[in-house]
């Protein structure tokens, strides 16, 4: 199934709009690369490929950490600073989704209402449907058409941390996890993984009484990055403490975040990174489109059904359902 000319002649127009920076057709093409009708699937491939050219000219910032850490308020802070420095900024937010109803919160712009009122920033909250990785399944189109868009500064808020939440760092230059007074315990809840994966760890909330306890915090995770020796290629994972409700330590922040950017880029680690993302979402988009196709034939949607209530009924293992779905397929068992 091929564009029409009408349907090439509308993609064109939108993508005009959003090179002209127009926030409102911006919004719809995230939309429509959010829908699941494959006319809409079609639709979108063709704008992206048409904004290809103008992609890549943004720092993109991952921002992951524990639930209440505030980053919200940190990206809402952040956000307004860089646009008083002439930065034009994308958040992308991403809000858990009941695993019972589908509902989602979608509460970003409420979190973030000073940011969501500058003409130079866009703020898109989406749910995480049942995606893992602290991201949606189109996180990364979306990002490529914020920069078409004319954003230099995409941040992308993940859902929380949890067991697949890294999956964010494969999608931005610079990885910031936020933390919390309290490292004895928050240590405890931050996976490892995490923790290597991090660039920058932000010890927010550094204000007040708490400011001594985020000292401590901080030298707990400096202890802890030691130990770990993350062996980040020319660069050292950086602790810093701030107060995102005071807007103090928020410049320190971002220096970190565009010298990390900066080592990366003249090593050429950016671009081979960069490199590797796009082969990672090519694979990811392959695997997405081939289990939907698999379950969209009449017979294997049948037979799918049949092997997963006998999977719930005790009488099968998951490993022989999925053996006998990968015969189905046509997909042989390894020598």
């Amino acid at each position: 199934m091929r564009e029409t000319d009408t349907a090439a002649k509308d993609i064109e127009r939108i993508a005009k709009a959003i090179r002209a920076g127009d926030r409102a057709a911006l919004a719809r093409a995230i939309t429509l690369i959010e829908s699941a009708k494959l006319e809409d699937q079609i639709r979108a491939e063709g704008l992206l490929e048409r904004l290809l050219p103008y992609t890549g000219k943004s720092i993109r910032v991952g921002i992951s950490g524990v639930p209440g850490g505030g980053k919200s308020t940190l990206i809402d802070q952040l956000g307004l600073n860089l646009i008083g420095e002439g930065h034009k900024v994308a958040v992308l937010a991403v809000d858990p989704t009941s695993s019972r109803s589908g509902g989602s919160i979608l509460g970003d712009k409420t979190r973030m209402g000073r940011l969501a009122a500058d003409p130079q920033a866009f703020i898109r909250p989406s749910p995480a449907g049942d995606s893992l990785g602290g991201v949606t399944k189109t996180t990364r189109e979306t990002v490529a058409l914020a920069e078409a868009a004319g954003y230099d500064v995409v941040l992308i808020e993940t859902v929380g941390v949890g067991q697949s939440e890294t999956a964010v760092a494969n999608m931005v230059d610079v990885f910031v996890v936020v933390a919390i007074p309290g490292a004895g315990d928050e240590l405890q809840g931050i996976k490892r993984g995490l923790l290597e994966l991090a660039d920058i760890i932000a010890v927010n909330k550094a204000e007040g009484d708490q400011v001594e306890r985020a000292n401590r915090a901080a030298m707990d995770y400096r202890t802890a990055l030691h130990i770990l020796a993350t062996g980040h290629s020319n660069w050292d994972p950086q602790v810093l403490t701030l107060s995102a409700r005071d807007n103090r330590g928020l410049d320190a922040l971002w220096t970190k975040i565009t010298e990390r950017h900066a080592a990366l880029a003249a090593s050429g680690a950016l671009d081979a990174r960069r490199s590797d993302q796009a082969a990672s979402w090519m694979r990811e988009i392959f695997e997405q489109r081939l289990l939907a196709a698999f379950k969209g034939g009449k017979r294997a949607a049948r037979h799918f059904q049949e092997l997963e209530n006998k999977v719930r009924a005790g009488q099968m293992t998951p490993a022989a359902a999925a053996a006998e779905l990968g015969r189905l397929a046509g997909i042989k068992d390894a020598d």
